[in-house]
């Protein structure tokens, strides 16, 4: 029996989305330089032409992905925690908590944390070491939280940029392990949270 139009509209979408996702983890483990259209096809479990159907170039892919790390719903999910009207620690034990939980349900998180940072350093890489990191608003807003914490007693003494860095460097570590390691060890919220909080 043949396919309808809607049928394989939603197979052509299914397996654009396949690809994108197996790609962005791809490109998280050996970056842009390391991969190769043959070897991310056997990695997806496709013909090597099947990439080409849906994209013209390893840049187009590429740039697909960037878009879809796009951290634009994690932006104003802490720009709107920066904003809350409560302390800097329970605000920085909100988003440990919401950092821990996804990276342990969710390899595409993690594949999303080591992406972005591997793009931003890429970026950056003729910046001064001091300056590679604090390009993106996720630092911003944490480095804001970190500043308040600073304020009531709660966080570290310290550049908040820097802390921030800490943290999210943590969190890079930890991603890279989901994505690299088939066990390990999750860290505890209180060993992330001891990057920028006070014991």
């Amino acid at each position: 029996m043949p396919r309808s139009k809607e049928q394989c509209k939603e197979m052509r979408e299914e397996m654009r989305s396949r690809i994108l996702h197996g790609s962005m983890l791809y490109f998280a483990r050996n970056g842009f330089s390391g991969t190769k259209i043959s070897d991310l096809a056997k990695h997806i479990g496709i013909g090597q032409g099947t990439i080409y159907v849906y994209f013209e170039s390893k840049e187009e892919l590429f740039s697909e992905i960037q878009k879809m790390v796009n951290y634009d719903a994690d932006i104003r999910q802490m720009k709107f925690l920066s904003a809350m009207p409560i302390s800097a620690e329970k605000k920085i034990h909100r988003l440990t908590n919401v950092v821990l939980r996804r990276l342990k349900e969710d390899e595409s998180f993690a594949g999303m944390i080591a992406l972005n940072t591997q793009m931003l350093l890429e970026q950056n890489a003729d910046c001064a070491a001091g300056s590679t990191t604090y390009q993106t608003e996720l630092y911003k807003y944490t480095a804001r939280i970190i500043e308040q914490g600073q304020k009531e007693g709660s966080a570290v003494e310290g550049d908040a940029m820097m802390l921030a860095d800490y943290y999210w460097g943590v969190v890079y570590l930890y991603s890279l392990k989901k994505l690299f390691t088939t066990q390990y060890e999750m860290i505890g919220a209180a060993d992330l949270e001891r990057t920028v909080l006070k014991n």
